[in-house]
């Protein structure tokens, strides 16, 4: 005997209840992002290597650690994409995007493959919505693209949320400060993690974002980046500015440095408090050295991504649509049967939503299979019904019973549910 197969451990299927969740909060992406002059893009799924080790970092844990990587038949190094980003820009650059005016905000939705440790809000398939606003050095395209992100989130009526952003600089502004924090890191390398004590070589930024809570007690009083800008400073300040004037609500935090190599200046972050460890909901910032390390020209760009998963996991009752109301039709007999398969197209081509059971069950067997699915409404249509033209019609909330005409009854019904019934 064959044993079960089941999915692989971290990725979960996304069944027939779960899906109205995902539909309402991938509509507002998809509404949200054309509102704000986005256009959709698909990018791969899996690309060359070489790429995200170039965009994300050769030194960081999704390169070293958790990508799915594999050789191709010709022995070519594949990875099924770790984020959006890279695939987005790379696609620009190939196709030029950058030079038409409709094609410098793309917006993109999608699945996303990492090797993580399964945990509660972190999976090894997991689903994102980003935006990629690209071409502008304005810090007014930073606001409406945080913008964009705090509507979503608002627009979900998701709760507990709370910006926070930082600006991590122009790359020399952060060597001054890397050497900076370095300094001050190295006076208390003992007390530093594993892992942060190697970051520290490559990168001692990313100690800042460290989880570990003896490190995070070692970087309370590190110096700020905040404090060693210049020629950037100006850029945030109007940030802020535009934020405060739109009246969203945010904070500074100076350990937000993000994971990837490629952002520079503004960052931001957006978390939820009804989440547990994993409470990002929403991050990004500006990358305006990414497209020279792909091979394009230098070009501004900002952008975010939003983890799907955790935004569902949270989503309120309240931003919940009512359901369409079904009919369900109870057809019987010899003469019952094929009509009311007739009356079920009928009614479907009237837009309404509609369902039976073919198995040719007794009146009684219908009506409970009716109420197990839910149904506003349902058609009684047997033999007796047919020979007089017409069709009882059982409201399955107050069970009242009327009788309409049978060639009627697709309109009335049509009619009847422009507006949803509720009990």
């Amino acid at each position: 005997m064959f044993t079960m197969i089941r999915a692989i451990k971290g990725i979960k299927d996304i069944l027939p209840d779960q899906l109205p969740r995902w539909n309402v909060v991938e509509g507002a992406a998809h509404r949200l992002a054309r509102c704000y002059g986005f256009r959709e893009i698909r990018i791969p799924i899996f690309e060359i290597t070489e790429l995200y080790i170039r965009s994300i970092g050769g030194t960081t844990d999704i390169v070293e650690k958790e990508m799915y990587t594999f050789n191709d038949r010709d022995g070519t190094s594949l990875t099924l994409r770790p984020e959006g980003t890279a695939g987005v820009v790379r696609a620009i650059i190939e196709h030029g995007l950058a030079n038409n005016p409709a094609t410098r905000k793309l917006y993109y939705i999608g699945p996303m493959f990492r090797h993580e440790r399964p945990q509660a809000g972190r999976f090894r398939q997991f689903n994102q919505f980003g935006v990629e606003f690209i071409g502008s050095t304005s810090p007014k395209a930073d606001v409406e693209v945080i913008s964009l992100l705090w509507r979503f989130f608002s627009t979900l009526a998701l709760p507990s949320i709370t910006l926070e952003i930082n600006s991590l600089g122009q790359p020399p502004e952060r060597q001054r400060y890397k050497a900076v924090l370095l300094t001050y890191l190295q006076g208390k390398i003992d007390r530093l993690c594993g892992n942060c004590q190697r970051r520290m070589e490559f990168n001692p930024l990313r100690v800042l974002d460290c989880k570990v809570m003896e490190c995070r007690a070692v970087t309370e009083s590190a110096p700020s980046l905040i404090d060693y800008l210049s020629t950037s400073a100006q850029h945030f300040k109007d940030v802020r500015a535009g934020l405060e004037d739109l009246g969203i609500p945010y904070s500074l935090n100076s350990r937000l440095v993000r994971g990837l190599d490629y952002y520079s200046m503004t960052t931001f972050e957006v978390t939820s408090s009804s989440l547990g460890a994993q409470n990002t909901i929403g991050a990004g910032g500006r990358y305006d050295g990414l497209f020279e390390v792909l091979g394009g020209k230098s070009t501004p760009a900002i952008g975010f991504a939003v983890g799907l998963e955790r935004v569902i996991s949270i989503l309120p009752e309240s931003a919940m649509p009512l359901p369409n109301p079904l009919v369900f039709i109870a057809g019987f007999g010899n003469r019952g049967l094929p009509a009311s398969f007739r009356l079920l197209e009928a009614l479907r081509s009237k837009g309404v939503t509609a369902e039976t059971d073919h198995y040719g069950s007794s009146l009684k067997n219908l009506l409970r299979l009716a109420d197990r699915l839910g149904a506003s409404f349902t058609i009684i249509l047997g033999d007796e019904e047919c020979m007089q033209g017409q069709v009882l019609l059982r409201n399955m909330y107050t069970k009242e019973q009327e009788t309409i005409p049978l060639n009627s009854a697709p309109d009335v019904l049509a009619n009847r549910l422009k507006t949803p019934n509720s009990p």
